[in-house]
């Protein structure tokens, strides 16, 4: 494995309620089971290093019980945390609804992951062989977006950069997602998010649209369509549609998360773009499969997965094959 995954994205404490389906206006529900589980940009974080990546967070994270909490958790993981503590709050939470069929709804409150200083991030140094990614999480923050876009604009030329718009992208500047998708390598998005950046159209026609209008310096980019899996579009023109897995979904919460952590691992592991899309697309039909937003399987039960579904030694052959 060489370099590190350098991710400058948000952390925070979740609070998960599962309940039977979301409540109507002014009426109330009991909670089946309830959990509180670090999130946010954390369940990436833990899709690339349990496949095997080394990983460091760049972000911010408070002073307070969530932030001693975050701590405990990235420790746990063995992710390095390269800034101080916010001497000013804590770090921020979300309340995740996850309803009986496997959706989920979202509140946040954000904390010191939503201020971010050109100062701060003077810890965060990257070297050769790294890989940065972000989420538009930060860059929704009045607090943290110009620092963090400023970082990303003096990236070296050679580092590259992994951007995920998150669906919190209507609330990016559109000037500041400019200036981050022109130093885009990958771009990782649903694709209600890609319509959201380059209109609407089939996958195909706006994944070239992306690369021709916005991503000027990118590889690729990956559409995500869930179970059904992802389009691969690459800069030279080739395009690949790879097939999801059928699965049981019991919560689908954090399964992009681990899609984008697990396709990062493999591309920096010398995958082409198709086998690290297959890989991803395997990684999140297993975290779906289990509750919790930082749910990423193993490299090895990965591979026990594709290898079960016949797909170990023909993943690159099989989305080929699909080409559109």
């Amino acid at each position: 494995m060489s370099g590190r995954l350098v991710h400058v994205g948000s952390a925070v404490v979740d609070y998960v309620y599962r309940i039977d389906a979301l409540p109507a206006a002014g009426t109330e529900k009991t909670a089946s089971a309830y959990a509180r589980v670090a999130g946010g940009g954390f369940n990436m974080m833990v899709a690339a290093s349990r496949t095997g990546m080394k990983v460091v967070f760049g972000g911010q994270l408070g002073s307070g019980p969530d932030g001693d909490f975050l701590r405990a958790a990235f420790a746990a993981e063995d992710i390095q945390t390269l800034t101080p503590p916010s001497p000013l709050m804590d770090s921020g939470n979300c309340v995740a609804m996850i309803s009986s069929d496997a959706e989920r709804t979202f509140v946040s409150w954000p904390g010191a992951e939503s201020r971010l200083t050109a100062d701060m991030m003077k810890p965060v140094q990257v070297v050769p062989g790294d890989w940065v990614f972000t989420s538009g999480y930060t860059l929704s923050y009045p607090g943290s977006r110009d620092a963090l876009a400023d970082w990303i604009e003096a990236l070296p030329a050679g580092i590259p950069f992994v951007f995920d718009p998150t669906p919190v992208i209507a609330d990016i500047p559109r000037p500041i997602l400019d200036r981050v998708l022109a130093r885009t390598t990958w771009l990782s998005c649903n694709t209600n998010e890609a319509a959201e950046i380059a209109g609407a159209g089939d996958a195909q026609t706006v994944a070239i649209r992306l690369l021709a209008e916005h991503c000027p310096s990118a590889e690729g980019v990956v559409i995500r369509a869930g179970a059904h899996g992802c389009l691969v579009r690459m800069a030279d023109g080739g395009t690949r549609a790879v097939p999801g897995f059928q699965v049981q979904a019991v919560d689908t919460n954090g399964a992009g998360d681990t899609h984008i952590g697990a396709f990062v691992s493999g591309l920096s592991r010398g995958m082409s773009p198709c086998e690290a899309a297959r890989y991803a697309n395997a990684a999140a039909a297993l975290s779906v499969t289990r509750h919790g937003g930082s749910s990423a399987p193993t490299d090895s039960e990965i591979q026990e997965f594709l290898t079960e579904r016949g797909e170990a030694t023909t993943a690159l052959g099989r989305a080929e094959a699909t080409a559109t």
